[in-house]
């Protein structure tokens, strides 16, 4: 067999239960226990970035759906077991289980892709119910011949429409055969399909209308089972002392559910746990470098946005009526998306945010590409900056700033301390190498502007106050009065830097940016 009850999905989910780092997500089989059958609504589609545990929660359903096998203790240890619902559907179907991110050797065409597919569905049913089928039997038909009923579930369906023999007409044929496989078809008891793409908006029409879709966005149903929770993390924490909670939420936190809660990037937790070091375990080339592209085609308001989340400030927008798109990617709000939809960004309060420093790290990279204009050469100097801090350089410092905003940037022709620490963060965007570099964060009796905590021992602490009509002095004695420095209050060295803009030029004392630098003791 190749598709039809297969032994690959429950093998896979053996081996990943009995990984010491296996979070159980067997709940999510009691979530679509009711779908079960359900006319009105057993056609779902869940659409995720990569590497969120799609495929994992793929081979956990079929393994337990499947009637072939018996799997029974596999699934009672877990919490499934449970549940009231846990023995109605086990091992009681018929599954068939695609993985659509599987193809031919050498396949350079669409028909090379496609066609082993249906060929194989079809040996597959011709095998196990001994029925005839013609080699012009649409694939539906040879399913109504069996007179049984199916389980689909449907894994990346949407990787063929990365591959570049893909033309539009095939992806019209490719739609086409998803419809008539799954749609309106009596054999079929439910159809769980997996990808990054909205597949609903993706197709054209009504080819897949029959699909509940569930995203980043909407999903108040199953977001819990796709990510690692707040509560799944520090448990595993407690049984890998080696990394600390704290060091994974920096890195790899910052994605939620619909209510708010906490999600973690799945694939770099593990990762980090199995090497014993955080680091950037997911991000790569492909869909970002894209994006990347388009930011850097004159379309100068996203390139604002991305100076903005860098900084720290979220970006307020609706995108709610922007997810469907994944293509044609020519105006802020339908890139602001798709980097929502790949997981590049995170949305919510209708807010976007960088989610963590893995995400972070990617879009740094970005800021230090030519076609960045007046953004690439501030974060050129960075270094430098860096430096005139930590010599305690103020007149160099403040000039460095002064020249940064004097850029044609209208980011930074500010008013405000959020503007001026927009334009700071791109400043230091070199001291990221050697600092954890945390924006209002909460110390002593208030919340410091800028905070960079050294990563290595030799590096001094830094904290930085910010102010808008007032003098470096007064920006000094806050961090010290509000006892900012209980953050890093056990480094060696510490400096404190204060930085003042007067937009006021009749005021006596007036000079754009001033800088004060005093090493605390």
């Amino acid at each position: 067999m190749y598709y039809l009850n297969v032994d690959i999905p429950v093998e896979r989910f053996l081996k990943i239960v009995q990984n010491p780092l296996y979070v159980d997500k067997s709940l999510l089989i009691d979530q679509m226990a009711s779908t079960v059958g359900n006319e009105l609504g057993h056609d779902i589609c869940i659409t995720r970035p990569r590497r969120f545990g799609k495929t994992v929660n793929a081979n956990m359903l079929a393994a337990y759906y499947c009637k072939e096998y018996n799997t029974k203790d596999i699934f009672d240890r877990l919490k499934i077991s449970k549940c009231d619902s846990y023995e109605e559907h086990l091992n009681q179907y018929n599954v068939i289980y695609i993985d659509f991110s599987r193809m031919e050797d050498d396949c350079s065409s669409y028909s090379e892709y496609i066609n082993p597919i249906k060929e194989k569905l079809k040996n597959d049913l011709k095998s196990k119910y001994n029925i005839t089928i013609e080699s012009y039997d649409n694939i539906f038909d040879c399913f109504y011949k069996t007179h049984d009923k199916f389980i689909f579930i449907l894994d990346e369906w949407d990787s063929i429409l990365y591959e570049d023999f893909m033309e539009e007409s095939d992806e019209k044929k490719y739609f086409k055969f998803l419809r008539d496989l799954i749609k309106d078809q009596t054999y079929v008891v439910m159809a769980y399909m997996t990808g990054i793409l909205p597949i609903v908006k993706h197709s054209s029409g009504s080819d897949l209308n029959n699909f509940t879709e569930y995203n980043f966005i909407n999903d108040r149903r199953y977001n819990e089972y796709f990510g690692f929770t707040e509560d799944e993390v520090k448990h595993l924490c407690n049984q890998n002392p080696d990394i600390k909670y704290s060091d994974l939420e920096y890195w790899y936190d910052g994605y939620y559910t619909n209510n708010g809660k906490k999600l973690f990037n799945p694939r770099s937790v593990r990762n980090a746990f199995d090497n014993r070091y955080c680091d950037n375990y997911w991000t790569s080339t492909g869909p970002m470098s894209e994006i990347a592209d388009c930011i850097e085609d004159n379309i100068d308001d996203v390139r604002d946005d991305m100076i903005q989340l860098i900084s720290g400030t979220p970006v307020e927008v609706d995108l709610m009526e922007y997810l469907d798109k994944d293509d044609n990617l020519d105006t802020r709000d339908e890139i602001l998306s798709s980097m929502v939809i790949f997981g590049f960004l995170t949305y919510h309060d209708d807010c976007l945010l960088i989610p963590n420093h893995e995400l972070m790290l990617k879009f740094e990279k970005i800021l230090n590409r030519k076609d960045m204009g007046d953004y690439h050469e501030i974060v050129k100097k960075s270094k430098l900056m860096l430096k005139a801090t930590q010599d305690k350089d103020e007149e160099l410092l403040a000039s460095m700033i002064e020249e940064a905003h004097d850029k044609e940037v209208d980011l930074f022709h500010y008013n405000d301390e959020n503007s001026l620490a927009c334009l700071l963060t791109v400043c230091y965007i070199y001291a990221r190498k050697f600092y954890k570099v945390r924006r209002e964060e909460t110390t002593g009796k208030g919340r410091c502007d800028m905070i960079f905590i050294p990563r290595r021992s030799h590096k001094p602490a830094m904290i930085i106050e910010l102010k808008v009509k007032g003098t470096p002095q007064e920006a000094i004695d806050q961090i010290i009065n509000k006892n900012y420095i209980e953050k890093v209050k056990d480094y060696k060295e510490i400096l404190l830097v204060g930085i003042t803009y007067n937009p006021d030029s009749s005021h006596t004392d007036y000079k754009k940016h001033q800088c004060k630098i005093v090493q605390y003791k």
